[in-house]
C-alpha cells in the first residue's frame, strides 16, 4: 500500500501581483516569481521590490510561500548591485531564492546565509551526483533538467536526500534546460540574461549559399515551417510516479501566461494532487480535468523527456499558433449578499442573457447567465463592450471574489 508521507508542493508561476494572488487562491502552495533584476524573464511585468514584500505577506497570511528567481548566468558587471539586492530581497520576507550561476550562488551564500537556497532549472541538474554537489553547497532543493526520465528521476531520488522539484506542466524550451543562445544570435537579446525573444517560435525558411536571393520551404505551410516549436508539457497523468520517485514540489511554468492559464491549470493540479493524496491506490484522471486543460490557450501536450526522448512527436512543425476551446472574458469582483448582486470586470465583450461558465477559486465549475446587467451607476446595460468595464449581474448563488467567467469558442 503507498501512503503519503508528505503532500507535493504545488508550485505555481507569478508573473505580477494579479497572477500571484490568483496562483495562490486557486490553490498553489508556493509561487515563484522576478524580480527587476538578475532573473530569466526580463519581458514579464515582474515585481519591484515593494510587490515582492507584498507578495510574501500576502503567501504568508495564507500559509503559503515565495521564491524569488535570481538565475541569470551572471557576468562581471552584474555583481555589483548583487549584494545589496540579496539583502533587500531577505529583507522582503521571501521564502528562497532560485540560483543557477556558482558565482551568485556563493555571493548569496556568504551575504544571506539563513536564505534558503534552491537550484535552478537553468543550472541542468541531471544526475544524482550532481545533486549530491549542489546539496554539499548548501542547496535545500534542486530544480531538476527537463530532459530527465522518469526512471532517471528515480534513481536520483533514490540516491539523494535533498528535496526535488520537476516541471510538470507548460511550454518546453528547444535548448537544453533553457540555455540558449539562438535569442541572442539573431536578436542581441540574451535569453540566458532575461532577454529571450523566442526566436525558436518563429517561421524558418531554407536558403542556399548560391541563391541567397531565394528561399524554400522545409515543408508543411505556405507561411514557412516552425522546426523548433515544442509541445507543451503535460504531465497530469503521472502524478503518482513523479511522487513516487521522490518530487517533492510539482512545478507549473508560465510567467508570461495570463491569470485564466494560471488559474485553470492551477485548479487542475491541485484537485489531482489532493486526489491522489486522498487514495493513491485509485487515483485516476477525471475527463473533466481533461477538459479544463483544453480551455487555456497552448500547444498541442506532449509527455516531454518522462518517457524516453520525445522525438518529432514532441515537435508541432505545421504552426507556431496556440489552441483552446474557451475565452476568457470576466473577472468577479465582489459579490453583494443583501442585493445579490455580482459585481464584474470584463476581460472581453459580453452581452446581456449570455450563458457564460464560471470557474470558482474553490474549484466549482457552474453555468453563469448574465442577468439584470448594470453599470457602475446602477443604470440596466445590454453589453459590456469596453476595456476591463465594470458591471453588475444578478446572481441568486454568492460567487466568491476571483471567479473567472469564460465562454466556450466557437469554431
Amino acid at each position: 500500500m503507498t501512503v503519503i508521507k508528505n503532500k507535493p508542493e504545488l508550485l505555481a508561476p507569478a508573473g505580477n501581483m494579479e497572477k500571484c494572488k490568483i496562483a495562490l487562491r486557486y490553490g498553489a502552495d508556493a509561487v515563484y516569481l522576478g524580480g527587476k533584476m538578475f532573473g530569466l524573464r526580463a519581458f514579464a511585468n515582474n515585481f519591484s521590490m515593494e510587490e515582492i514584500a507584498e507578495a510574501a505577506a500576502y503567501a504568508h497570511e495564507l500559509g503559503k510561500k515565495v521564491y524569488v528567481t535570481v538565475n541569470i548566468f551572471a557576468h562581471n558587471e552584474d555583481l555589483e548591485q548583487l549584494p545589496g539586492y540579496l539583502l533587500d530581497l531577505q529583507q522582503a520576507g521571501v521564502d528562497a531564492l532560485l540560483i543557477s550561476d556558482l558565482g551568485v550562488w556563493s555571493v548569496a551564500r556568504k551575504t544571506v546565509p539563513a536564505m534558503p537556497l534552491h537550484v535552478s532549472t537553468q543550472a541542468n541538474t541531471s544526475n544524482w551526483a550532481a545533486v549530491q554537489a549542489w546539496q554539499e553547497l548548501g542547496a535545500e532543493r534542486v530544480v531538476l533538467a527537463r530532459e530527465l526520465g522518469l526512471d532517471e528521476i528515480r534513481e536520483i531520488g533514490a540516491k539523494t536526500n535533498v528535496e526535488l522539484e520537476a516541471f510538470v506542466h507548460g511550454a518546453m524550451c528547444i535548448s537544453y534546460s533553457g540555455r540558449c543562445l539562438l535569442s541572442s544570435y539573431l536578436t542581441g537579446r540574451d535569453g540566458n540574461r532575461g532577454a529571450c525573444v523566442q526566436a525558436c517560435r518563429w517561421d524558418y525558411s531554407l536558403v542556399e549559399k548560391n541563391r541567397p536571393d531565394e528561399s524554400f520551404d522545409i515543408e508543411e505551410d505556405e507561411r514557412g515551417t516552425y522546426v523548433m516549436n515544442s509541445k507543451d508539457l503535460c504531465l497530469i497523468n503521472h502524478i503518482p510516479e513523479l511522487v513516487e520517485a521522490g518530487i517533492c514540489s510539482l512545478k507549473i511554468e508560465g510567467r508570461m501566461k495570463s491569470i485564466h492559464y494560471v488559474a485553470t491549470v492551477v485548479s487542475v493540479y491541485r484537485k489531482a494532487i489532493d486526489a491522489y493524496c486522498d487514495d493513491p491506490q485509485h487515483y485516476q484522471v477525471t475527463e473533466a480535468w481533461r477538459e479544463e486543460l483544453e480551455k487555456v490557450s497552448h500547444r498541442p501536450y506532449t509527455k516531454g523527456f518522462a518517457f524516453g526522448k520525445p522525438g518529432s512527436e514532441g515537435q508541432v512543425y505545421t504552426t507556431s499558433s496556440y489552441e483552446q476551446t474557451h475565452d476568457f472574458v470576466g473577472i468577479v469582483l465582489a459579490y453583494d449578499a443583501e442585493s445579490k448582486r455580482a459585481y464584474i470586470e470584463q476581460r472581453n465583450n459580453v452581452k446581456s442573457g449570455e450563458v457564460l461558465e464560471l470557474l470558482m477559486p474553490d474549484g466549482e465549475l457552474l453555468p453563469l447567465t448574465l442577468e439584470g446587467m448594470q453599470n457602475e451607476a446602477g443604470e440596466s446595460i445590454d453589453c459590456a463592450p469596453h476595456a476591463q468595464q465594470k458591471f453588475s449581474i444578478v446572481s441568486d448563488k454568492a460567487l466568491l471574489p476571483d471567479s473567472l467567467l469564460r465562454r466556450k469558442v466557437i469554431c
